[in-house]
């Protein structure tokens, strides 16, 4: 299967992220914090802290234009570029530019061709975790999306769309 977990120190890599976090412990010679409720660690006792917070639901920074709310504060710096409009993370190969690093990363496996995410029923690879959850549909037969109007049934958002024009 695929191994989308990769060290930052070594070449090390693993399908699972608690295997990379527990992996992550043999590159520190000082103490890890530790998550009391789950297998997360730290290197940092300020990242444990907002960690935490995943779990107690307690969201202190919060956007003075709208109702978001969030455990971290470079995440509501990200969330304002919703209203500005800022796109600071601009594609070498492309006109693409995303106010998200992590939109960015996503966009350029456009380019590359990456798809670290493997079906474990076929050899289907997807870019993202959400196509993966997708295809997936196809092998459970899963369709989550219900019309309100009759009992049509679909795996895809735009299926049903689609569907809706006929009512």
């Amino acid at each position: 299967g695929e191994k989308p977990y990769a060290c930052d120190s070594c070449q090390y890599r693993c399908s699972r992220l608690s295997n990379l976090q527990k992996h992550a412990r043999t590159h520190f010679s000082k103490k890890l914090y530790a998550c009391n409720s789950c297998d997360y660690t730290s290197a940092t006792l300020e990242r444990l802290r907002q960690h935490v917070r995943n779990h107690t639901g307690d969201k202190p920074f919060a956007c003075d234009l709208c109702e978001f709310r969030t455990i971290a504060a470079e995440r509501l710096k990200c969330h304002m570029r919703t209203h500005t409009g800022e796109k600071p993370f601009a594609c070498d190969y492309c006109d693409y530019r995303g106010n998200e690093k992590s939109k960015l990363a996503l966009h350029l496996r456009t380019h590359t061709g990456e798809r670290p995410y493997a079906c474990d029923s076929c050899d289907y690879k997807a870019a993202t975790r959400f196509h993966l959850r997708r295809h997936a549909r196809i092998h459970t037969g899963e369709k989550p999306y219900a019309c309100p109007s009759c009992d049509h049934r679909t795996s895809e958002p735009g299926h049903l769309k689609e569907h809706m024009r006929f009512h």
